[in-house]
């Protein structure tokens, strides 16, 4: 049985223009008086008025964390879909499968959400009053690894091969990142945004991809940008001037090369990184800058 969102609203006790505003914020459009909702809608928007009514979340903050939720969703259902079909295999999308996500799905949400619980309680920079300015920047650590000649390469390969290239940079670039203590923030094809809790591990994340991809004879070369600094945390995602200045250097790195910021570069200790600074140039934004090249010691190269 279906229903229009007039009936929906009255279901679950909400006003027409929160529960569209919801819906909207889930990432689909208006229904437009069409019966396009199922009970398990009416049972969602009964959870979301039920948490308002407790006063265990004001309708604001489950409008912000529906846009959030709704923004994961689809990306992780496209990017679900279109791995399967690549599969071929019917098995992988029989609803024994497809219950089996599910229990994954809200298992790895789970570890997620202990992870940046106890990364919230361990930075006092984050331990700020809610709805505070300070409640949402953190001094953070920003990487940009970019894939060198990208659009000109891309315009050479087949479908398949740039989907595979792609995939290829994502997940290994991700394991490193993961691996020496960041976090993924997104991923736009031929670049990787990263935050480190700090500027050794942010520069140690950065010296691994390149020391990793750059050697890999399947991929082409990298180039790292790194800045320190305030950034701004907001649904998952990141912003402010070291997320732009780690961009601008990015552009101006040799291939294969590390380039930070002075800030960045005064929390290495010398007799572990080599730091060289570049000639000022001018970076939108930033007016000039002084690039910083990094490299690890000799004697404590892997």
């Amino acid at each position: 049985m279906t229903f229009t969102s007039r009936q929906v609203a009255a279901a679950a006790g909400m006003p027409l223009a929160d529960v569209r505003r919801l819906w909207r914020a889930l990432g689909f459009a208006d229904a437009r008086g069409a019966a396009s909702f199922t009970a398990a809608d009416i049972e969602a928007l009964s959870l979301a008025r039920d948490l308002v009514g407790d006063d265990l979340m004001d309708f604001e903050t489950i409008v912000q964390l529906t846009r959030a939720l709704g923004r994961t969703m689809s990306r992780l259902a496209d990017w679900q879909v279109s791995t399967l079909r690549e599969t071929g295999d019917p098995r992988a999308t029989s609803d024994r499968s497809a219950v089996a996500f599910e229990q994954l799905l809200v298992y790895a949400w789970r570890r997620h959400l202990e992870a940046a619980t106890v990364r919230r309680r361990s930075r006092p920079d984050l331990d700020a009053p809610a709805g505070s300015e300070s409640a949402r920047t953190a001094t953070e650590t920003v990487g940009f690894a970019d894939l060198v000649g990208f659009t000109s390469l891309s315009n050479g390969l087949a479908t398949d091969e740039l989907a595979s290239l792609v995939e290829t940079f994502e997940a290994r670039c991700s394991d490193l990142v993961a691996a020496g203590g960041g976090r993924v923030v997104k991923t736009l094809g031929d670049s990787v945004l990263f935050l480190a809790p700090h500027p050794v591990v942010g520069t140690e994340v950065a010296l691994a991809v390149v020391e990793t991809l750059g050697t890999d004879p399947e991929l082409p070369d990298v180039r790292l940008g790194v800045a320190t600094g305030k950034v701004v945390l907001r649904l998952g995602d990141a912003f402010g001037p070291p997320v732009n200045l780690a961009a601008r250097l990015t552009a101006v790195a040799r291939r294969n090369h590390v380039i930070v910021d002075a800030r960045t570069a005064a929390a290495l200790a010398p007799d572990s990184y080599v730091t060289r600074t570049l000639t000022p140039r001018p970076m939108r934004g930033f007016g000039d800058v002084e690039p910083i090249t990094v490299r690890r010691h000799w004697n404590t190269a892997p």
